[in-house]
């Protein structure tokens, strides 16, 4: 299982472009799809505390699956596993750049890679979005923290602040109720 998962978290981490949100998708498709370790809920659960995180959130969810599946040393491997590619890539991205940063094939291969990123995190929000809301109240946050960090500049961590307590005090009403909120 160890080998596994470095296997896993190396391939996520040498062939996502765009970060760790645009590895949703394809973390999505191994995690439920192929190994089946984890349900569509389970993810949406797991993206959401690793997003809430301080740090890069592609270190965060391979410290938490390896963790869930093998424990402290599972995380270690996991998280050894999803850094390593990109430890390797930008040490020789940096030593070569100088001599090839003006091409206009690097500046043209640089222009499609932000594209498909950005396709990539297109595909993240949808798949997340569509399991996450999934009512007028998850609606009505995910609305609000779009206008709450876009158009008012409200600092992100604040926001997910803001609506943990808010999942708190509805968390304790809906058990003070006996779940009918």
């Amino acid at each position: 299982m160890l080998l596994e998962l470095f296997v896993v978290f190396f391939k996520l981490g040498a062939f996502t472009i765009g970060g760790g949100i645009a590895m949703i998708p394809i973390l999505r498709t191994a995690m439920v799809e192929d190994k089946k370790w984890f349900t569509d809920d389970e993810m949406v659960d797991i993206i959401a505390i690793c997003q809430g995180l301080p740090g890069v959130i592609a270190v965060n969810m391979a410290t938490y699956v390896g963790f869930r599946k093998r424990g402290f040393l599972g995380s270690l491997v996991a998280t050894f596993g999803v850094i390593l590619p990109s430890f390797v890539t930008i040490l020789v991205i940096a030593n070569c750049l100088d001599a090839i940063g003006g091409s206009g094939i690097i500046m043209g291969v640089m222009a499609a890679l932000r594209a498909a990123a950005a396709g990539l995190v297109a595909v993240s929000v949808w798949q997340v979005g569509c399991k996450a809301v999934n009512g007028p109240w998850s609606a009505a946050a995910a609305a609000a923290s779009f206008v709450l960090i876009d158009a008012f500049k409200i600092n992100v961590a604040l926001v997910v602040l803001a609506f943990l307590a808010i999942g708190v005090v509805i968390g304790i009403k809906k058990e003070g109720t006996d779940g009918d909120l």
